[in-house]
């Protein structure tokens, strides 16, 4: 079974600005409150190979681990559990000059993934929603600012 949660949301600013801010991954609990505490493991930035320790309200510690990622656009990035296979993908693309749509996606797989969506869907809906709104309001501060 696999179960996915999708979120697609405009943000008035630039896409590189909107990468700046999604991209840096430890400083995602400032601007998101579906993330408690994000550490990444290896040294050095965002990258193929990178693990990063994400603590969730209410959802285990996961550590995630970066699969791809094209600079400036999109990273997508992996956690498994006992029958649960997760993959996160974050991609910003331009609208525009000042502005951008973001596109946070969610997908679970595996024998618990079914169990996954009864006990945790419609918080993991919930983080979703959280972490794309904050991260519009996060870039479009810092997109001001400039």
């Amino acid at each position: 079974m696999t179960v996915e949660y999708e979120e697609t949301i405009d943000v008035a600013a630039p896409a590189n600005v909107v990468w700046d801010v999604m991209s840096d991954v430890e400083r995602w609990p400032e601007w998101t409150r579906s993330v408690s505490q994000a550490q990444l493991l290896d040294g050095g930035g965002l990258r193929p190979g990178q693990r990063a320790r994400i603590r969730q309200p209410r959802i285990p510690v996961a550590v995630w681990t970066v699969d791809r990622i094209e600079h400036g656009r999109t990273f997508a990035w992996h956690s498994d559990a006992a029958g649960l296979h997760s993959v996160g993908e974050h991609t910003v693309e331009p609208t525009g000059s000042d502005s951008s749509r973001v596109v946070l996606r969610l997908t679970h797989s595996g024998a618990l993934a079914g169990v996954a969506r009864l006990g945790w869907g419609g918080l993991i809906r919930r983080y979703v929603r959280l972490e794309a709104e904050g991260l519009k309001r996060a870039a479009q501060e810092r997109g001001t600012s400039r």
